[in-house]
Formats: structure tokens, C-alpha cells, sequence
């Protein structure tokens, strides 16, 4: 097996085995960061629970960082364009396939702050303005998705509550617009209106 040395998702990327950069490190924002992906992983966990087609595990990305779960409708979908910082367009290919996809990230590029995302590919007609909840969700034209600023689940009455509504809710747009099977994918054959 051959392993690629150089990280992904990040702009000049220097070989694993030549890099000597320090870093700093602040322990107490690390176990931040850690406490916030182990709350995000129990959710992302009921929710991937709800969903009886095939899906991922939740799993953690290190280039870009983020926590994400992706649900698949069985379909195929068009090949993805690539084009993915560092990361071989055979790789992005691979994991594009007709897929509702959510997670979190600490923040970066044009979201600089942290925050939860929910995308579809392809994206169906009409994602981009479906109602989704809650209302401080919004659609970002930069990164095709819908982002869900953190602060605003940490600060409500039920974060976790609030974070379920906007990964339940991006899904539907995603699955009614996408004219996705739900009634062979989901548990209960569940249908919301978008």
C-alpha cells in the first residue's frame, strides 16, 4: 500500500516526513475543539440512526477539519468536477454519489467562524431557497451549503434539539427536491414538506 504524503484540503501543503514547522498549542482550546466534536458526533449519530439506506459512519476529516455523516439515495449522480485543494479529483469522484451530506467544522475561508454545514449532491433544483430551520440557518452561493453558525446552537434553550431540526430539515430539501425513495430509506418512511 502507498501512502500520500502530503496532507489535503490545505493550501501548500508540505510532505508529512519533511515537515519540521513549529506549531503552537493551546490545551485548553484543543480540549474545546474535542468536546465539541464528541457532543456533535452523539447527534450526528441519532440522526445517521434514522436512516436505513446506505450511509456513513460519522467520521472526522484532518485536512479540512470537520466531523460529517452522509446519507446516500442509491442513485447515481454525475461525476463530480474535482478541483478540491490537494486532494486527487479520483478521490472527490469516489465520494460524490447523489448524497445529502452535514457536518461541523471550526471554521475557515469564507465562514470564519465554526459552524455546522449541510449540502446535497447534485444539488436539485431549488436547494439553494428551501425553508430550512432554524431561521439563523442560511444558504451560502461560496460554498453551496447550508451553514448553521455554532454560537447559535451552543447558545439555545436545546442544542441539541436545534441541531437535529437543521440536519432533519436540510435533509428534506434535500430528498423531496432530490425525488429520493424515502419511503425505502428512512425508518417510518418519515416525509416533510420543504
Amino acid at each position: 500500500m502507498k501512502i500520500y504524503r502530503k496532507p489535503n484540503e490545505v493550501a501548500e501543503p508540505i510532505r508529512f516526513d519533511e515537515d519540521e514547522t513549529q506549531r503552537a498549542y493551546d490545551g485548553e482550546y484543543a480540549n474545546r475543539f474535542w468536546r465539541i466534536l464528541v457532543q456533535a458526533d452523539r447527534v450526528f449519530k441519532e440522526f445517521r440512526a434514522r436512516f436505513i439506506g446506505k450511509c456513513s459512519p460519522v467520521h472526522f476529516f484532518w485536512g479540512f477539519p470537520d466531523l460529517a455523516v452522509t446519507r446516500f439515495s442509491g442513485r447515481s449522480a454525475p461525476e463530480h468536477p474535482g478541483g478540491v485543494l490537494n486532494l486527487p479529483d479520483w478521490v472527490t469522484r469516489e465520494a460524490y454519489s447523489q448524497d445529502s451530506s452535514c457536518g461541523f467544522w471550526p471554521g475557515g475561508g469564507p465562514i470564519p467562524y465554526a459552524a455546522f454545514y449541510s449540502y446535497a449532491y447534485p444539488k436539485p433544483t431549488g436547494f439553494a431557497a428551501a425553508s430550512v430551520q432554524p431561521g439563523a440557518a442560511f444558504y451560502s452561493s461560496d460554498l453551496r451549503e447550508f451553514i448553521l453558525p455554532y454560537h447559535v446552537v451552543q447558545q439555545s434553550a436545546s442544542p441539541e434539539g436545534v441541531l437535529l431540526e437543521f440536519l432533519q430539515t436540510t435533509y428534506d430539501a434535500a430528498a423531496n427536491l432530490g425525488k429520493w425513495d424515502r419511503s425505502s430509506l428512512e425508518r417510518g418512511g418519515r416525509k416533510s414538506a420543504v
